[in-house]
């Protein structure tokens, strides 16, 4: 059987829109997932040694808290997450009647029209968190802590330290595994398509289902997907690069 170019080339505005709603998706969640990774990673190691005992057991139940967020979000399955938030979570931040975030006529639009996308979102975002909490960690816990203690020397504060000496050789290290865990998002991006998000694999189940071919579209969205990893790919292989300490 011969390749179908004819149908790739109808739907050639489809494929497109889906490639960019994949980016669009995976941005978002890469940058909330880092947000959250870093304060997750921070809130495992915050210790109050010398301070009173409210203040050590406020550090026992945050890190235990951030403890219990990468656990759950580790140990389920992302695609049970993304059912999760679009039937239950979703509805509880927004809805018309009670919603925890939104009520109301502007709870009926969002979730006409974006309730797809805003739990889709918010599962990839929650579920990368959890993995890039644990990047974080390890990076920062692997940096001597004699930096830490010959900064605090010179006068900076806990804060300071870690922002001006700790986070900047600490993120030269996580570059290789944020590479692995930003393109592993983006391949996931695709389970989203279970809650009719019009990413790329959305694209090939609207184009298999009505000309029952697998084949055409099928091979069409996973080279998209191959050419956006190795974009991907060489974007962190040029970071790696360009912050390498052998060129300082």
């Amino acid at each position: 059987m011969s390749f179908r170019f004819d149908i790739i080339y109808e739907y050639r505005e489809m494929f497109v829109y889906g490639a960019l709603m994949t980016l669009g998706l995976t941005a978002a969640s890469t940058l909330g997932g880092t947000v959250l990774g870093l304060f997750g990673a921070l809130a495992r190691i915050i210790k109050f040694e010398k301070a009173g005992m409210p203040l050590k057991v406020l550090g026992w139940v945050i890190r235990n808290l951030s403890l219990l967020y990468v656990t759950v979000f580790r140990g389920t399955p992302l695609f049970v997450q993304i059912f999760i938030w679009y039937f239950i979570w979703a509805v509880a931040l927004i809805n018309p009647v009670d919603g925890w975030l939104v009520s109301g006529d502007l709870a009926v639009e969002l979730r006409r029209n974006y309730g797809a996308i805003i739990a889709g979102t918010l599962a990839l975002t929650v579920n990368a968190g959890a993995y890039i909490t644990e990047i974080f960690r390890a990076g920062i816990q692997s940096i001597d802590k004699g930096q830490i203690e010959a900064a605090r020397s010179l006068g900076l504060t806990y804060p300071q330290a870690m922002r001006f000496v700790i986070l900047p050789q600490a993120i030269r290290r996580m570059l290789p595994p944020l590479a692995n865990e930003f393109i592993t998002l983006l391949k996931d991006s695709s389970l989203l398509s279970a809650i009719a998000v019009a990413e790329l694999a959305y694209v090939q189940r609207t184009i298999s289902g009505r000309y029952s071919i697998y084949e055409e579209p099928l091979y069409t969205i996973a080279l998209i997907y191959l050419v956006m990893t190795i974009g991907q790919s060489w974007l962190f292989s040029w970071l790696e690069k360009r912050y390498s300490i052998s060129r300082r």
